[in-house]
């Protein structure tokens, strides 16, 4: 009996594992990591194939890989097409929400596909496809909109000789020759062309396709003409940051940056952005404050596409097998979060830390600001690699790679900041922490009322049971836990911390951002008069102690374990009808 032959694998070599195990990756390992996507990608299309039947979508994109395979190839490995695989395939196993769009709708966009790939192929064709709220995507070309009263319903692409219909019952739209070029009916796909000939990023600024947003698909929304011309002019200006700064990695960008799904401002230093595992290359981002913000995202968010193919090709973490998930601390975000959303992070923003580093330095850019940033984020990312960089669920990989990003990260505490920075980053990041504990932590409730009695009764120190270790227990109220930093940012940047419109800061936090330190401390406390139970204001008592240099010892506990003041101190005013001083009683649960 003859053997099956086997099946050719793909392989990252040791010197590709070795870059991104550093943080990096340069143009020849992205280039793997595409050619793994692609196999992926067909495997996906072939399971919902399987699953549904795809004709006759199947036989045109067939006849258009015939005649141009590489445009077919580009619609495959276009972000928003992983994006949709991934939708489709877990609405059909119920995985995912199974509201709008219908699932007819969603299983149907391969039509659109095979439109969009018979259309550049130059093929005569005639294929039903879906129509949403009145829009019909055709992926990497652009988007159709007709008249119509039904949110979900169909309509009809006809193409011949490279020219294309779009119908519906009472209206046509005319896809131009050039598809790039707006015209009644129809929004194109803008393709940016950014920096010089010999260093260029083609980047897709995607308003249209229904896939561009992550994890959920959301209607197209075509900018402005002006707004467009502003993301270009931007985003022409973060290239050269990163050509100029970041050689290496605008490099690797060329090859793995596809596609940016532009989003609105939101509240200045708070930028919002994502990507996907399923949509590789594709990034999602709020308009930035400035260049360099956008220059970030772009890292960091390429820093999560570059892990997400590494992780198709090998685990780094075995199964949970607790019904439990383990939950840690992650200095970037308000939430505890599971091991392999904290690796995801740490990944991220080592490469955040790694252009900081490097901004700071460059000429003109070594601001306050910059070195804030580095001093801030190497300090973050090293907090988060300390607590799971040797953790038993590490594949061997995984340990290898976080192992030298922790090795990383721990030269880089060596590197000299400027004093002022420096004491502000080191203030923010135990802020953070502090604030995350309070929200997060419980201690042994049988402790907390011992402790409470013991204050009641006029002990000279708390129980010891009160130093067992606490619980992770989700506060879905947690919000805003970088107000602290981001107010910072504000006084950086020669605003008044007073006057900025930051959500979540009290008035206590911008009196301790300007440097107001015994103003705010009895800003803290008389908020806690007010709300014993404010989790932040607990960190900000202990912060604002620390820059007064009064009452060091409760500055020092409250640093360290907020949540055992936070608790005991309700305990007593439940007990009582009084909350005691704050102040006097972390100096006493210090004892």
């Amino acid at each position: 009996m003859r053997a099956e032959p086997a099946l050719p694998h793909h392989r990252l070599p040791s010197s590709g594992l070795e870059e991104l195990s550093c943080g990096e990756g340069g143009p020849a390992t992205i280039d793997l990591l595409l050619a793994a996507e692609r196999s992926r990608r067909l495997l996906l299309l072939r399971m919902l194939d399987d699953a549904t039947g795809l004709d006759p979508a199947w036989e045109l994109l067939t006849a258009a890989q015939r005649r141009a395979p590489d445009v077919v190839d580009e619609l495959l490995m276009y972000p928003q097409t992983g994006m949709w695989l991934a939708t489709a395939l877990r609405r059909l196993r119920g995985s995912a929400p199974q509201d709008d769009p219908p699932l007819w709708v969603v299983l149907g966009h391969v039509s659109c596909l095979a439109a969009a790939a018979a259309l550049r192929a130059e093929l005569d064709f005639s294929i039903e496809v879906p129509m949403r709220h009145g829009r019909v995507p055709l992926p990497t070309l652009g988007c159709a909109e007709l008249p119509t009263t039904e949110p979900w319903t169909t309509a009809t692409v006809r193409g011949k000789a490279g020219s294309a219909l779009v119908t519906a019952p009472g209206a046509t739209v005319t896809v131009p020759a050039s598809p790039d070029t707006p015209a009644p009916g129809w929004h194109p796909l803008r393709r940016l062309l950014l920096g010089p000939a010999t260093h260029r990023l083609s980047l897709a600024l995607d308003d249209v396709d229904p896939y561009r947003t992550y994890p959920r698909p959301t209607e197209p929304r075509p900018l402005s003409e002006e707004a467009a011309e502003e993301w270009r002019r931007v985003l022409e200006r973060a290239w050269t940051v990163l050509l100029d700064e970041q050689p290496r990695t605008a490099e690797a960008m060329r090859r793995g940056l596809l596609s940016l799904t532009p989003g609105p401002a939101r509240e200045r230093f708070r930028p919002r952005s994502v990507t996907a595992g399923d949509a590789f290359g594709g990034v999602e981002s709020s308009e930035p404050d400035d260049v360099v913000q956008l220059a970030v995202t772009l890292v960091h968010e390429f820093q999560h596409t570059k892990l997400g193919g590494l992780l198709h090709l090998t685990p780094l973490l075995t199964r949970e097998t607790s019904e439990s998930p383990e939950l840690w601390y992650a200095p970037w975000r308000d939430d505890p979060r599971p091991l392999d959303g904290l690796l995801q992070g740490i990944y991220a923003f080592v490469g955040i830390a790694r252009f900081w580093r490097t901004h700071r330095l460059a000429s003109g850019a070594a601001t306050p600001l910059a070195h804030f940033e580095f001093a801030l984020w190497r300090a973050h990312v090293t907090t988060a690699l300390r607590q799971v960089h040797r953790h038993e669920r590490l594949t061997p990989i995984g340990a290898q790679l976080l192992d030298r990003l922790y090795a990383l990260c721990t030269r880089w505490l060596d590197e000299p900041v400027p004093e002022a920075p420096l004491a502000l980053a080191r203030g923010c990041a135990a802020d953070h922490a502090a604030r995350w504990r309070a929200h997060h932590l419980r201690p042994p409730r049988q402790a907390v009322a011992e402790a409470a009695g013991a204050w009641l009764s006029g002990a000279p120190a708390p129980p010891r049971s009160l130093t067992a270790p606490p619980e992770v227990r989700t506060d879905e109220s947690a919000r805003w836990l970088d107000t602290l930093a981001v107010l910072t940012r504000h006084r950086l940047a020669g605003d008044d911390p007073e006057k900025a419109a930051v959500t979540g800061a009290l008035g206590a936090d911008a009196l301790l951002a300007a440097g107001e330190a015994r103003a705010a401390q009895q800003a803290y406390a008389t908020h806690l008069a007010a709300d014993p139970g404010h989790p932040t204001a607990w960190s900000g008592l202990s912060q604002s102690l620390t820059l007064a240099q009064t009452s060091l010892t409760a500055a020092h506990f409250l640093r360290h374990h907020p949540e055992r003041a936070r608790a005991v101190h309700a305990a007593i005013a439940t007990a009582t009808g009084t909350p005691p001083d704050p102040v006097a009683l972390a100096t006493w649960l210090a004892n």
